[in-house]
């Protein structure tokens, strides 16, 4: 018998975005099935007139406290008052730049929001973005050559939202929908430099996730979702990839972040 769902509140303090503490705290509670965060964030927290504002919020709906501010006394600071609450706290960044500290040999320089600099990392994200978004769903296929990755496989596969988290890392990625009796582009075939990845799936996986599609929308989608229709839709993408000797992988039970995990390990030993 499933236990009753609980909630609980998880305070987020940042002195930059949050995107961090947000990870970290979403890939903790997510280990907690019957447990459910509820997330309060306050990002850019860099005074302390700042500060306690974000602690009358705290104090009307108390909970677990995460935190990654650089400013030594603002951290000081937030550790006194959720000791004098009696709140359970983590300052998510100071156990890591302790391990630095040690290894490096020297201390941080403690610059706020510096992951966020405008630099030439940061642009070749943006670049990759953009390249990703003109090459989704087969778009522009000629110049196959410049990307660095290009995903295949049949509608549903999850091509697009992988090509995006992929670009987000700085990884320009086309992809290709397969589609039977409709050759791939010549260029994508005659292509050198991208690692060329199909994704596949079980027909049932993706007939609920076609069936969800077309929900509400009014079309007959019977051959669409049907089954033995996707299976052979699958059977013709396995074998277009094992003509080109293209690696596959199978998305059924991986989730976005699992499968371009898996693509840049792939990428590592193409090299």
């Amino acid at each position: 018998m499933n236990k009753p769902q609980s909630f609980f509140h998880l305070h987020l303090i940042s002195d930059a975005t949050g995107e961090t503490l947000l990870a970290a705290g979403r890939a903790a509670s997510a280990q907690y099935k019957d447990a459910r965060a509820i997330e309060h964030i306050y990002p850019l927290i860099r005074t302390e007139r700042q500060l306690q504002k974000v602690f009358e919020e705290i104090d009307s709906e108390p909970g677990i406290v995460l935190y990654t501010v650089v400013d030594q006394a603002l951290g000081r600071q937030i550790d006194e008052r959720c000791q004098q609450m009696g709140l359970p706290y983590v300052s998510v960044l100071e156990p890591v730049l302790g391990v630095f500290q040690s290894y490096l040999g020297a201390p941080a320089g403690r610059r706020v929001g510096a992951q966020h600099v405008l630099d030439a990392e940061y642009f070749r994200r943006m670049d990759a973005l953009n390249f990703t978004m003109e090459h989704d769903d087969g778009q522009l296929p000629l110049d196959m050559d410049d990307a660095d990755v290009v995903l295949v496989g049949i509608s549903r596969t999850s091509k697009t939202p992988t090509s995006i988290y992929l670009a987000n890392r700085g990884i320009k990625t086309a992809n290709i929908p397969i589609v039977p009796g409709v050759p791939m582009p010549q260029a994508l075939i005659e292509a050198t430099k991208p690692l060329i990845v199909g994704l596949i799936a079980t027909a049932e996986r993706i007939s609920q996730v076609r069936q969800n599609r077309v929900l509400g929308s009014g079309h007959d989608a019977s051959e669409y979702t049907d089954r033995a229709a996707i299976a052979a839709e699958l059977t013709y993408a396995r074998q277009v990839c094992t003509r080109h000797s293209w690696p596959m992988i199978d998305v059924t039970r991986r989730s976005i972040e699992e499968t371009a995990a898996a693509i840049v390990a792939l990428r590592g030993k193409s090299r």
